[in-house]
């Protein structure tokens, strides 16, 4: 990462850092280490990112909504840590144009895919809070993070649409849900899914996204639009 390079990224992420290999690190995917001896990459950042961002919000669900039961606190907090809410984060953070991957990595999508950014911020976290310590990192995690805990604590959320739609069609009853992959388009490194979502045998609602796990969730999205307009 040459130092124009690095001064970029700490200004859109607005930190500089002390010690600048972190950072690297942070934004390395394992397919650029794989062809770069001696290189680090970032999972081992993500593993110990993931547990501070659940200790920084943990923390501050507990302290600031004290009328809030043990299992309700569990449930904002899944809408605030998961992978929708990080890969909204890392969108705004522009980490898919920063993150070092290998050109094949990036020939199918790799900029774009949801679980890649999703992790380069976790991995950021973590080298946040070894550079800076855990008050620092705290401070930064609420700042990001305020739009999504101020969203999930008015329930005006929805991250996971396949669960919502498991959870409303199976509340009574087991009930089939099948989501079918039907075509894709695009080359390679702009490739788009459409899935077609089967309820009891029955095609329903169909979605498309730039990965099969987003175009899956679309189709959901639009499953549960349908059987509000039903229900209305």
């Amino acid at each position: 990462m040459n130092n124009f390079y690095q001064k970029e990224v700490e200004e859109v992420i607005g930190i500089r850092f002390n010690e600048p290999s972190l950072l690297i690190t942070a934004l390395t995917h394992s397919s650029y280490a794989n062809q770069h001896r001696d290189e680090d990459y970032n999972e081992r950042l993500e593993f110990l990112g993931d547990s501070i961002l659940q200790l920084c919000i943990t923390e501050y669900l507990f302290l600031n909504y004290k009328d809030k039961t043990e299992g309700e606190l569990t449930k904002i907090r899944s809408l605030i840590v998961c992978e929708n809410s990080l890969y909204e984060i890392g969108k705004e953070l522009n980490l898919g144009y920063f993150l070092r991957m290998s050109k094949g990595e990036e020939l199918t999508g790799g900029r774009e895919r949801v679980s890649l950014i999703a992790d380069a911020v976790e991995a950021l976290i973590a080298a946040i809070y070894l550079d800076k310590g855990l008050e620092f990192t705290k401070d930064y995690i609420l700042g990001r993070f305020e739009k999504i805990i101020k969203r999930a604590i008015n329930n005006d959320i929805i991250l996971d649409y396949k669960t919502k739609l498991q959870e409303l069609l199976q509340r009574n009853g087991e009930i089939s849900i099948v989501y079918e992959l039907i075509k894709h388009e695009g080359p390679p490194h702009r490739r788009k899914f459409f899935t077609q979502l089967i309820i009891d045998n029955k095609e329903f609602s169909q979605g498309e996204g730039y990965s099969k796990k987003e175009s899956e969730q679309n189709a959901a999205k639009s499953a549960l639009k349908i059987l509000e307009d039903i229900n209305e």
